[in-house]
């Protein structure tokens, strides 16, 4: 696969699984568990964008000397 094609197609891919995680975290505190209820999992939710985000740029962006 193509260098841009990966760029763009992890990028895509990866801010949809932000944007998912992140809504499903807003939704679980600003309804019946409220803040601290929805705390542990937003710590989680942020946790795990992070790591994605990490493996979108070690897997798209940053350049390996591939043989």
């Amino acid at each position: 696969m193509s260098y841009t094609v990966k760029l763009i197609v992890g990028l895509i891919g990866t801010a949809f699984l932000c944007i998912f995680i992140g809504g499903l975290s807003q939704s679980i505190s600003s309804g019946f568990a409220g803040f601290y209820g929805g705390l542990p999992f937003m710590i989680i939710a942020i946790i795990v964008c992070g790591m994605a985000i990490y493996d979108f740029w070690d897997e798209c962006v940053r350049k390996k000397n591939d043989p």
